[in-house]
């Protein structure tokens, strides 16, 4: 991985060198998986959300702001196309029951296994809005600022929305025995 910023990488990208947006590729692609994942819970999905955010991202570099976080620009573009995939979906349509492959021993992992799998399960009984903050707080390590500029809507929103989500989430782990 290179030690390059950023918008170091952003600026050779778009002067048309293509092994600079690898290195942003490397940098970035395992991050939006997991996030579109938590999002999403399905991996065919998520896979598809973080190649379009990608894509989109190499797309439309000259939209960038050089002044904002790339980072957080590159997550408004995943963050978007999940809940694009989410819009689309019939809603009919099955969830899948993947976890996220963890490493560790077998007692570990088992335990690991059964927390990921229940959290996943209490994460995709919230509405999208819901998840998604919490996806980008707890499982990505978000502030609420970059939050705010990831979803466009004020500090205060995501303040509230995780607030509710918490409390649904408290909710419905413990109506499992879980809490």
């Amino acid at each position: 991985m290179t030690d390059e910023t950023d918008a170091e990488l952003v600026a050779r990208c778009s002067g048309g060198d293509r092994r600079a947006f690898d290195a942003i590729l490397a940098r970035y692609e395992r991050q939006l998986f997991g996030a579109a994942f938590r999002i999403l819970h399905n991996r065919e999905d998520a896979f598809d959300v973080t190649q379009t955010a990608f894509m989109r991202a190499y797309e439309h570099l000259d939209r960038y702001d050089p002044d904002q976080s790339f980072h957080t620009w590159l997550y408004r573009i995943a963050v978007n196309a999940a809940l694009d995939v989410i819009r689309a979906r019939h809603p009919r349509d099955p969830l899948s029951d993947e976890i996220v492959d963890q490493h560790g021993g077998p007692d570990t992992e088992a335990m690991r296994g059964q927390r990921d799998a229940v959290l996943q399960a209490a994460l995709m009984e919230l509405k999208v809005e819901q998840r998604t903050v919490v996806v980008l707080k707890h499982l990505q390590g978000f502030s609420y600022e970059e939050i705010a500029q990831v979803l466009e809507c004020p500090v205060k929103t995501v303040k509230s929305r995780l607030f509710t989500a918490r409390q649904s989430l408290r909710s419905i782990l413990a109506s499992k025995g879980r809490l």
